[in-house]
């Protein structure tokens, strides 16, 4: 029996990067995927790489800044399979950057609109849901840089230290109603979202960051959000994991 069998996970910013790699794994551990994303091409093709492998999914458009795309996105996934079992809120952006004092102010708002209180969103309306089946299990997508600062990225910094804390005050309060809540913390990721915005010679000082000499792969993050959103990791709620090639530990 696969891993994730007879499960229903969401999977949101599903398009590209981390959140492809999840979802593919997961589909290829027998769940019925909801792959989420703003952009429809991204999102559609990630449904037809899963069915072409024997998998099940389906796109669901969606803004994960916005209250009413996460409920109707909880609302296709129990619609569509049936009920809500697992979910990852991992849709997010880097943002602008620049100093506290000249930080721009509408780029402070979007990156806190999407990587906070997305989060927010997504738990609001998956955990209903979730007690209505029964349990379920979460994992938030939060970053190395929800425990350290960097310069530059105040909103990014502040936003991902935000779901860290979420990710524990959800997991204390559903703990126990059989709903698990926890948080990875990936370091620099070999994904679009570093690749189409860093020229060759930031991306390979980012490498310097990482005592392993590499940057992750979008795989690696996924094999532990399979492992926290599984029954292997039955007795762990309220944690955070990274996943960084030793960036956490100098």
């Amino acid at each position: 029996m696969k891993i994730l069998e007879n499960k229903v996970a969401i999977v949101t910013g599903a398009g590209s990067g981390i959140g492809k790699a999840i979802a593919l794994l997961y589909a290829a551990e027998g769940a019925k995927v909801v792959v989420s994303d703003i952009g429809e091409k991204g999102g559609n093709e990630v449904v037809q790489e899963i069915k072409s492998q024997g998998g099940q999914a389906i796109f669901a458009k969606a803004d994960s800044s916005k209250p009413d795309d996460n409920k109707q996105l909880v609302e296709t996934a129990v619609q569509q399979f049936g009920g809500l079992h697992i979910a990852v809120n991992n849709a997010g952006i880097g943002g602008p950057l620049g100093p506290v004092g000249d930080y721009p102010l509408d780029g402070w708002e979007k990156v806190i609109s999407i990587n906070l209180s997305g989060v927010f969103y997504g738990l609001r309306y998956q955990i209903p849901a979730m007690l209505k089946a029964g349990g379920g299990s979460i994992v938030n997508m939060a970053s190395i840089l929800a425990k350290v600062g960097t310069k530059g990225s105040c909103a990014y910094v502040a936003a991902k230290h935000g779901v860290v804390g979420l990710t524990e005050t959800a997991a204390l309060e559903y703990a126990a109603q059989n709903i698990r809540v926890n948080a990875i913390g990936p370091g620099y990721i070999l994904t679009p979202l570093l690749t189409n915005s860093l020229d060759d010679a930031t991306m390979k000082s980012l490498v310097g960051f990482h005592p392993m000499g590499r940057l992750g792969k979008a795989e690696e993050v996924a094999s532990l959000a399979l492992w926290l959103n599984s029954d292997k990791a039955s007795f762990v709620t309220g944690s955070y994991y990274n996943v960084d090639g030793g960036y956490l530990a100098q």
